[in-house]
């Protein structure tokens, strides 16, 4: 078997695409209608919610950013923590990431489906969605840069609709939007039962919806791997996370609970971004957020596609997965890992069509807490490596600050946070049904890596004859 041919990657992705993934790659479909959950549980509030989220989630890409310039790979946080923890580690983590990015693909499918059938009802979402799937598998099947090109123009629509709110907003809270008279000020931050209706209750509350939110920041780092001079990208795109997410998720908030009673029930049933619009009289709102949203729904879709199969040929790459993943096209892609996430994905899809509500929600369940696994894992990986280097007296030129004190803080938040979600009657299911499948798959890490000892130790034996 050729090693270049099966190992390889191509390095498709240019500046533009790794900026604009870098900048845009975190806005989901959640930003635009999720959100409105959070503010149900925390009033205006919310806003704290999103700023100690982002800062969180801007420590651990710290974390990740400090080993990903020492070594960029598209395995990203799974191989360091193989290095750090150890093979059982690195296998059950790109494992469980697969999954999630893999279920993340029907997901998108169907929500992207049913804006279109609502837009042209005479097509069934079914069929919508498994186009949908097969469109977006194609680009990502034949060159890395066909996913940077769609990527880019997803993120930059998305980035746009942002900034378009935030400046509305802006003129609408300074009492000079046109169109609508009556509303101004940021009386709404205090007036309708004050700032903290729920207390830290709801604003812990409200973090555990935002944290899933932010879930893709990580993915630069294993994009970058595919580009010249990753290491730099990786520095760059770590610098500016803070800055970008404090933008979108917190301004956009502090804008929406400003400029709206949180309480109303058409906050709800519109979507955050919606709803404001609508109560500033901006015309043709719904179909610009469809037509917003359903970009933000392509472009994660896009992303679990490439996430996804990338995980999988790094997976193969270690003898983690079949060495089939690990072939690679003229274009420099895993073309069977893609086409294997894809139909994994497509028979997800499918699922959810003849079972309805049963089987494909309780596979969804089984993600709960994958994202806040993989931000643990990054965390306790740093914190092993960051020891092992100083230990060796080798140069760590992108250093997490105040190590090991903020690694730990970010540790404890996060296991924190988990124990809530697994005593909490709300998240007590999809936390319980996660750990579980995390469970299985650290018991197969364990019995892959046990196995390949012997085999190797037989082997060493064998030579010594």
């Amino acid at each position: 078997m050729n090693n270049d041919r099966t190992k390889k990657l191509g390095e498709g992705l240019s500046n533009r695409h790794i900026t604009m993934i870098s900048i845009g790659g975190v806005i989901g479909a959640g930003l635009f209608v999720g959100s409105s959950s959070a503010i149900a549980k925390a009033g205006p509030a919310v806003i704290l919610a999103y700023l100690i989220t982002s800062i969180m989630v801007f420590l651990v890409m710290r974390m990740l950013g400090e080993m990903a310039v020492l070594e960029p790979d598209t395995g990203s946080f799974s191989t360091y923590a193989r290095k750090a923890i150890g093979p059982w580690a690195g296998f059950t983590i790109g494992w469980l990431y697969w999954w999630f990015w893999v279920l993340a693909i029907p997901v998108e499918a169907i929500a992207g489906a049913e804006i279109l059938h609502s837009w042209f009802p005479s097509v069934s979402v079914s069929i919508y969605a498994f186009c949908f799937i097969v469109f977006l598998s194609l680009a990502n099947f034949f060159s890395t840069k066909s996913f940077g090109e769609f990527e880019f123009w997803f993120s930059l629509v998305k980035v746009v609709a942002i900034i378009g709110f935030i400046i509305i907003g802006i003129l609408a809270i300074s009492g000079v939007w046109p169109l609508a008279k009556n509303v101004s000020g940021v009386a709404n931050l205090y007036n309708n039962a004050g700032f903290m209706p729920h207390g830290m209750g709801g604003i812990l509350s409200a973090i555990l919806i935002t944290a899933f939110s932010f879930f893709g920041v990580e993915i630069v780092s294993i994009a970058a791997a595919e580009s010249s001079n990753p290491k730099q990208k990786i520095r760059r795109a770590t610098n500016l996370v803070l800055y970008r997410i404090i933008l979108f998720f917190v301004v956009s908030m502090f804008i929406a609970v400003s400029l709206v009673d949180w309480r109303s029930p058409d906050l709800q049933k519109y979507g955050t971004f919606q709803y404001v619009l609508m109560s500033l009289n901006v015309p043709g709102t719904k179909l610009i957020i469809d037509t917003v949203v359903f970009i933000a729904v392509a472009s994660c879709m896009n992303a679990a596609i490439y996430t996804s199969s990338r995980m999988l040929f790094r997976l193969g790459t270690r003898n983690e997965a079949p060495q089939a993943v690990t072939k690679v096209n003229y274009a420099g892609v895993p073309a069977i890992a893609v086409f294997s996430s894809t139909f994994i994905g497509l028979v997800c899809c499918v699922i959810n069509y003849v079972f309805p509500g049963k089987v494909f929600s309780l596979l969804l369940s089984s993600t709960g807490s994958i994202a806040l696994l993989v931000y643990l894992v990054i965390a306790f990986s740093q914190l092993r490596l960051r020891h092992k280097l100083e230990a060796a007296g080798a140069e760590i030129p992108f250093k997490m600050w105040l190590f090991p004190w903020l690694t730990w803080f970010v540790i404890i938040i996060i296991l924190s946070v988990l124990a809530y979600m697994f005593f909490s009657p709300a998240y007590s299911y999809e936390t319980t049904l996660s750990l579980g499948v995390t469970l299985a798959v650290v018991g197969c890490g364990l019995f892959v890596t046990r196995k390949r000892k012997a085999t190797s130790s037989v082997a060493i034996n064998q030579s010594n004859l």
